[in-house]
Formats: structure tokens, C-alpha cells, sequence
């Protein structure tokens, strides 16, 4: 059984101002926990069911280990059912964030969906990126629905979180920034080189002014149907595969 004052450690970290804290956040799922420990991340502490523990290779003899029941793996964490393994993690160190006009980097503005973000980060994965930058106004990388979503890209693809409008203030002239626009270029019609900055802001608000203010170049998805506009993951899916697809 998990003690009191461990189980109250990982309720601790359901909440951001304790992720921060501590400098620790918590990794649910048997496949996200095995991409945990087949990555360069540091695992705290496992939970695993007895079920789960005897299907996945050996545990590093560093790492405490606890072998609980269901229902206390449940009571411990955020899913509504957990029959595999919990984990707690530390928060990576950000690497150095320089822009260059080679490879694209993926920023993202007011994302406050954890299920949008997590997916987000997913495609950075997917296509390759430099990685993802977070506005402070986005929901956070490491909530633990955020991690879910991203199926293991987060033992992957950097994350850095910045007050974005100063970030793209600070960015080299020679560096294209991109952004979707209603009033924009057809992305279809276009050649483009993955290279530089996407932006992509919330489907209810889009962009705020001051980050829109920094793009070079607006880019619109063209569409024949009545749906006022596109989810926010789906349309960087698309945009991103049209910077890709001529490669």
C-alpha cells in the first residue's frame, strides 16, 4: 500500500504550482510510462499492477517501484480507470531555443485545450520538428491529460514556454514566421519550405493582435463546406503537410 505521504506527493502534482514546485509531473499509462523509461527523461517512481509489472522488461534498480491494486492505481492518479502504470517524472531542462532559417518550429497561442496541445505536440513528433513553443497563455505541457494525448511524444520533442510576443520580437529578421488567416495565401497553391515558425492560435479567438503583428506570411485552408472553422490540431495537421509534402 502507498503511504500517506506519497499518495499525497502525487495528488500534489495533479496541479500545476506543485509540477512547478516540485520539478515533477506524472506519466499515466502503460505506454506512456514504457516510452518514459525507453527515453533520456528521468522516472522518479513507478506504480505499476502486478499484471502490467510482469509484461514490461526490468525495472533499473534506482528507480523505487510499488506494485499496487486497480483501484489504488486509480485513486492516485487522473484517469478514470488506470489497470497498468503511473509514474512520476522530472521536468526536462529546456535546451538552448534558437531559431534558425533551418527546420520549422511549431508556437502556439492561447491552445488551452490540454487534448489540442497534447496532439500538437503529437505532430511535432510526427513531422520531425524542432520542437514546440508554448505561450504562457496555453495549457500546460506537462498536465497530465496533456501528457496523454501526446502517446509518447513527449519524451521527444522539446517544449520550451515563452511570453510569445516577445519571443517573436527577439526572432532574427531572416526568420519567416507563418500564421492561418481567413484572408491569407491558399497553402495549396503554394511551394513552401519547412523552415521558420508556425503559429497557431485558438479555434474560438485565434491569434492575439500583438502576436499576429509578427507574421510574414498568412496562410489559409481553403474549404467548400458550411463548418465555421477547423479544430486547431487538424489545421496545423494540414498546414504542416503541405510544408512537408513536396520533401
Amino acid at each position: 500500500m502507498v503511504s500517506k505521504a506519497v499518495a499525497k506527493y502525487v495528488h500534489a502534482l495533479h496541479l500545476k504550482k506543485f509540477r512547478l514546485r516540485h520539478g515533477a509531473f506524472l506519466v499515466e499509462g502503460g505506454k506512456s510510462v514504457q516510452e518514459l523509461l525507453s527515453s533520456g527523461l528521468l522516472t522518479e517512481r513507478l506504480f505499476l499492477t502486478a499484471e502490467f509489472a510482469a509484461k514490461i522488461p526490468s525495472v533499473p534498480a534506482s528507480i523505487p517501484l510499488e506494485v499496487v491494486s486497480e483501484e489504488e492505481l486509480t485513486r492516485l492518479g487522473t484517469l478514470s480507470t488506470n489497470n497498468t502504470a503511473l509514474a512520476i517524472a522530472r521536468l526536462p531542462e529546456e535546451p538552448p531555443l534558437r531559431p534558425t532559417t533551418h527546420g520549422l518550429l511549431l508556437a502556439l497561442d492561447q491552445v488551452r485545450d490540454p487534448g489540442n496541445l497534447g496532439t500538437l505536440i503529437r505532430l511535432a513528433d510526427w513531422y520531425g520538428l524542432q520542437g514546440v513553443v508554448c505561450s504562457d497563455t496555453c495549457a500546460d505541457p506537462w498536465a497530465p491529460k496533456t501528457v496523454a494525448a501526446t502517446m509518447g511524444s513527449f519524451t521527444r520533442v522539446p517544449i520550451w514556454q515563452r511570453e510569445l510576443p516577445d519571443w517573436l520580437a527577439s526572432l532574427p529578421k531572416d526568420v519567416a514566421v507563418y500564421g492561418a488567416d481567413l484572408e491569407g495565401d491558399n497553402v495549396h497553391k503554394l511551394n513552401l519550405s519547412p523552415n521558420g515558425v508556425l503559429i497557431m492560435g485558438s479555434e474560438s479567438h485565434g491569434m492575439r493582435p500583438e502576436v499576429e503583428a509578427h507574421l510574414t506570411r498568412r496562410l489559409h485552408i481553403p474549404g467548400v463546406g458550411g463548418a465555421e472553422s477547423l479544430n486547431v490540431a487538424v489545421s496545423a495537421a494540414i498546414l504542416l503537410d503541405n510544408f512537408y509534402r513536396h520533401l
